[in-house]
């Protein structure tokens, strides 16, 4: 890629925690509060379905300067235009995926285990997302979480942007950024806010903070 994108405030978004309000709606307030890069994860969208909601968003997100992440779905995220895509461990291969999205797609890897993300230090993955840090009902299946000592650990041990993802809110957020977190990842914290901007808004604050203590430092 000719420049990294910005993934300080990454937004996930499920529609569970939506409280019945458009995901759009959702994006474009959590963008106007400082997210800075949006991941469209649709679990149980047919795939038209999931093309057209994913265009609308890049709709809303492409004048913002905000980048499009799709779940799981390289295919989707291909008829969208999206500007990348997040892979499980089960999903598509890292390297099947640069092949199909190209070299300036921006592609994401979660990782669950040391095991894991240590296999991963051989690809040129954009970020791994460290899943998750506290346990969260966003996670259900994952029962075991990294913590924060985990985080520090990896931290010394991977090379790669870390992104945290799991259980963070705005009075959790400094504690994971000090413990080696280059991003944060949140769901419910914005997606079930009563007003997501302003959600959104508080965890800038406290990443400029953090920005702001670690350059001074």
């Amino acid at each position: 890629m000719t420049s990294k994108p910005d993934l300080s405030l990454y937004l996930v978004t499920d529609r569970e925690f939506c409280l019945g309000r458009p995901v759009e709606r959702i994006v474009e307030a959590a963008a106007r509060g400082g997210v800075s890069c949006v991941q469209l994860r649709e679990k149980s969208l047919a795939t038209f379905a999931f093309v057209e909601v994913a265009r609308s968003v890049k709709t809303v997100l492409a004048p913002l300067g905000v980048p499009l992440i799709i779940n799981d779905r390289v295919d989707v995220a291909l008829a969208a235009g999206a500007d990348g895509v997040h892979l499980g461990q089960g999903d598509m291969s890292y390297a099947d995926a640069r092949a199909l999205l190209g070299p300036d797609a921006i592609i994401g890897l979660s990782v669950e285990s040391m095991e894991q993300a240590l296999e991963a230090g051989a690809w040129d993955v954009d970020y791994l997302g460290v899943s998750p840090v506290f346990v969260t009902p966003t996670k259900p299946d994952l029962r075991t979480a990294w913590g924060l000592e985990g985080l520090r650990r990896l931290k010394k041990e991977s090379g790669h942007v870390l992104i945290a993802i799991g259980g963070i809110h705005p009075d959790n957020a400094a504690q994971v950024l000090e413990a080696g977190a280059d991003g944060l990842a949140v769901v419910s914290a914005i997606c079930s806010a009563s007003d997501p901007e302003a959600a959104s808004r508080r965890l800038r604050e406290t990443i400029e903070r953090h920005r702001s203590k670690a350059a001074r430092s």
